[in-house]
């Protein structure tokens, strides 16, 4: 299971309320978010324009939680959202569907696997919309 190790919420993220409940399936899956119109973090988002981060529950929450959005950091443990593993040493990317993972396709850069497969290295740059 996906968790944050080096992270430092005053540097390396924010937190925003949820946009939508997380379930049970979710937890310890890394998935992309961007922040709505209500200012709250929803899975997903324009890849190239809206996504303002990396989210890793550890629990089901409700919709209105708050939870912490990763921009800069570490993730140990870390799979592709659909739970297979990441190939070390290329880029990871986000997509408009939330998920994420080391293909490119339509998404957009937000790290690098180092040192092993399951150590994603978050870099994240600011939404731009």
């Amino acid at each position: 299971m996906a968790r944050f190790d080096k992270y430092d919420g005053k540097t390396g993220g924010f937190r925003a309320p949820l946009a939508a409940a997380i379930a049970i399936g979710d937890i310890g899956k890394i998935q992309a978010v961007s922040i709505d119109t209500n200012g709250r973090a929803a899975i997903g988002g324009a890849a190239q324009t809206a996504i303002s981060g990396l989210i890793c529950p550890v629990r089901p929450m409700d919709a209105g939680e708050p939870i912490d959005v990763m921009t800069r950091g570490e993730i140990e443990e870390a799979t592709e959202t659909a739970g297979t593993a990441f190939t070390l040493g290329l880029p990871v990317f986000a997509h408009a569907d939330g998920t994420v993972d080391d293909t490119a396709g339509s998404g957009v850069p937000v790290g690098i696997t180092v040192t092993r497969a399951t150590r994603l290295v978050v870099h994240c740059n600011p939404a731009t919309t």
